[in-house]
Formats: structure tokens, C-alpha cells, sequence
């Protein structure tokens, strides 16, 4: 193997010592590769999220190969056997339950494995929830932000979510079900119900569903909603927003997180009003 050579030269067929990133449809199974299906076929073992799922693609297309699971839970010892497959000349095809591996699970640090061990890393590219909310959304894409999940502390979800405000950028974000009600009020908090939004629920499947216009109609739409499914969340940039607007979402936060500890809406104004030297009226009207 030389590091340096360019990878035009090579086959469909697998080769020795090789890891192949395998992109799979993120729902409707038709949407795999021809490429994709022969890597499956022909390499030696396929780590894959959830034995569970991918035994499902396999048996649409007929494939039969070995199977280990691979996910956060022993990654780290996965790694090293992957690894040293490699080092005894095996190509090894690494999938995800859904579209492109190593996008928000642990495939990235088996890639940054192999690569220090000059192993070559081909992808064999598939189906990406991400882009293809992305470019269904209407909005900007030639520059865009990808955050996956919000971390779940407070104090770090709150930076991310002020970020997303201020972002001139196209944003786009996962979510599950059960915590995606809590993420958009916590968008309309930071961003403003106005904040033109689309949310892909079940994306390429038989329920696939698309809602948008801004946080406001989303947040009408699943009021009553209970929300199933793999959902992703495309934000658009903000457009022209004054400083002042900016510091009326930052100060809606602040109200609402001193009344959420327990402090009255006058007595959260009022502090307020002395910390930021505004006056109170104008705060307390906020809420």
C-alpha cells in the first residue's frame, strides 16, 4: 500500500486492508448504490451500528456476510480489532443505521484510527438526512452550519442556541422526538417565532413529512402532536437584525430562566432593569 497513490486507479471489487465508509439509505432502502451493494457483498466483515437493521438491507438484496456491531457502547474495543483485521490484509466495510457513518456516532474516531495506522479509508458515498434537508429546505446552501444534537447541559445548549440566533448562515440540526417540542420553544426564545424554519420528519420514508414557514407555524403544528420519527431541523440565517432585537431575545431568555428559579415577573424585572440599566417597563413587556 502507498499512502501517496491516487485511489483513481482502483477497482470495484474490495481490497486488502482497506476500510470502506458505506453510506445507507436513511429510509427508503431503494436509495442504495449499486457500489454500495457490491462493498457488502465482497468485503471481508461489515461493522455496522445495529445488526438488527442492517440484517434488514441485506435480506431486501439478497447479501449475506458477516456481521459485528460496532457503536458507542464498545467502540473502544471494536477499534482495535478492526484494526488489527486490517493489519492481517481483511477490508472491512463500516455502515450506520442510516446514511453516512461517522456523522454524529463514533465511526469518526475508527477513521481516525486507521488513518494513524496509514491504513487507506475509501467512502463509498450514499443518502445524508443533513443535505438532504438541506437542499429540499429552499434555503442558502452554498454556506451552511451542521450541529447535529445539542449537547444536553444548560450552560452549553444556551451558548449554541444564542450562536444559531446571531448565524448569517443556513443552520441545521437533529433532534428526537421527545426533546424536539422543548428545542423549538427554546428556538422561538432565542431566535424569534419569525425565524424561518423547515422540519424534515421521516425523511425518504412512507411518512415522510415537511413542515415550515417559521418557528411560530411549526410550534401551531405540533401543539398537539405527539411527534414520532427521525427528525431533522433546517434554520435560516438572520436577515438584518438590529443589535437591538438581538439583546430583546437575550434579555427574554434571562426573564425567563430568573422566573423559571422561582422569582416573581416584577421582581425578575426589576433585576433586570438595574443589571442591564433599562428601564423596567420595557422588560417586563417582554414576557
Amino acid at each position: 500500500m502507498n499512502i501517496n497513490s491516487p485511489l483513481s486507479h482502483r477497482t470495484q471489487e474490495p481490497e486488502n486492508s482497506v476500510l470502506y465508509i458505506v453510506g445507507t439509505p436513511i429510509g427508503n432502502l431503494d436509495d442504495i448504490s449499486l457500489r454500495a451493494l457490491n462493498i457488502l457483498k465482497r468485503v471481508t466483515f461489515i461493522a455496522c451500528e445495529d445488526t438488527r437493521q442492517t440484517k434488514k438491507l441485506m435480506s431486501k438484496f439478497g447479501i449475506s456476510n458477516k456481521l459485528i456491531s460496532f457503536h458507542q457502547h464498545n467502540s473502544i474495543n471494536k477499534i482495535h480489532f478492526i484494526v488489527d483485521s486490517l493489519k492481517k490484509e481483511k477490508s472491512v466495510a463500516l455502515v450506520s443505521d442510516a446514511g453516512m457513518p461517522s456523522i454524529c456516532d463514533p465511526g469518526e474516531n475508527l477513521i481516525k484510527k486507521v488513518r494513524e495506522n496509514n491504513y487507506d479509508v475509501i467512502c463509498i458515498p450514499g443518502p445524508c438526512a443533513a443535505l438532504t434537508a438541506l437542499v429540499s429546505s429552499g434555503f442558502p446552501s452554498s454556506s451552511f452550519i451542521f450541529l447535529g444534537f445539542l449537547p444536553r447541559k444548560k450552560k452549553e445548549r444556551d451558548q449554541i442556541l444564542q450562536e444559531i440566533s446571531n448565524f448569517d448562515n443556513t443552520t441545521i440540526l437533529y433532534e428526537s422526538p421527545h426533546r424536539f417540542k422543548k428545542l423549538l420553544i427554546e428556538l422561538k426564545i432565542f431566535c424569534g417565532g419569525d425565524r424561518e424554519i423547515q422540519v424534515f420528519r421521516e425523511l425518504t420514508k412512507k411518512y415522510e413529512e415537511q413542515i415550515g414557514m417559521n418557528i411560530d407555524m411549526v410550534l401551531r403544528h405540533f401543539e398537539d402532536r405527539n411527534v414520532v420519527g427521525e427528525i431533522t431541523i433546517v434554520i435560516n440565517g438572520r436577515k438584518n437584525i438590529k443589535t437591538s432585537e438581538i439583546n430583546e431575545f437575550i434579555l427574554k431568555k434571562d426573564l425567563t430562566e430568573l422566573i423559571d428559579a422561582g422569582l416573581t415577573l416584577s421582581s425578575a424585572s426589576s433585576y433586570l432593569a438595574k443589571k442591564k440599566n433599562i428601564k423596567k417597563s420595557l422588560i417586563y413587556n417582554l414576557y
